[in-house]
């Protein structure tokens, strides 16, 4: 049997949205709107996906690579909302029946402006040498501009 390891790791990635918070916690708090950025990357099928968006309520994503590649779920379970300012959740990552990872996340939706300074930080467990924080990070940083290109897509139109 390999060895076992486990390696911890915490990041913040801020990013600033021409939206307001109520805009920005609309677009985490629908399966329509948070299915419009958070997800695999565009080649990627998705084969799940489900939001119970509420304290206690849980979210699942499974994911696949193209062409039978691995499957890759996300499950986790909110602890705590407060509308247009917090967000916190924990989760699990697997790819096919193998853990990644478990981590607590915390979304903070701040004014800035006419805008939204948000404030993403997460603190992992990483296992077995199945994921790295370098890969979340990035994984992280995509899901954060794709939820920027969902958000300008949905803004009003200017008069």
């Amino acid at each position: 049997m390999s060895e076992r390891t486990t390696l911890h790791d915490t990041f913040v990635v801020e990013r600033t949205y021409d939206a307001s918070p109520a805009r920005v916690f609309a677009a985490w708090a629908t399966p329509e709107a948070k299915s419009r950025w958070f997800g695999g990357p565009d080649d990627w099928e998705t084969t799940k996906y489900e939001l119970d968006f509420r304290v206690g309520g849980r979210e699942t994503n499974v994911v696949r690579q193209p062409n039978g590649g691995p499957a890759y779920t996300y499950n986790a379970t909110y602890a705590d909302i407060v509308p247009n300012e917090r967000i916190a959740y924990t989760y699990t990552m697997d790819v096919d029946q193998t853990r990644m990872s478990a981590s607590v996340t915390t979304v903070e939706l701040k004014p800035a402006g006419t805008g939204t300074r948000l404030v993403f930080t997460e603190s992992g467990a990483y296992f077995d040498g199945t994921d790295k924080p370098e890969f979340r990070i990035e994984g992280t940083e995509s899901l954060l501009a794709s939820l920027d290109a969902a958000l300008r897509e949905t803004a009003a139109p200017h008069a």
